[in-house]
């Protein structure tokens, strides 16, 4: 079985997280947030989610796309369940 990559970085980061709690009950800060950090860090994650989606979705601004968006749903509506 093949464990993802992302698994990893998931585990590495509990990891991390957990060393960085178990420290600062002993009065050791390793990994310091101060609070503009994260505001930057939740900042810059909404803009690339909001980037992200806007061009996930199908923008469709010719008219020959415009037609086959149509064509795709009539599809859809039509009972074509493999589109």
């Amino acid at each position: 079985m093949k464990i993802s990559k992302w698994t990893i970085v998931r585990t590495i980061m509990t990891a991390l997280v957990i060393v960085n709690l178990i420290l600062k009950s002993f009065g050791i800060s390793v990994i310091n947030v101060s609070e503009n950090s994260v505001v930057a860090f939740v900042e810059v994650a909404v803009e690339i989610a909001a980037i992200a989606c806007s061009w996930w979705y199908n923008n469709s601004f010719t008219e020959k796309a415009k037609k086959a968006d149509e064509f795709f749903k009539s599809l859809k509506e039509n009972g074509e369940q493999d589109v």
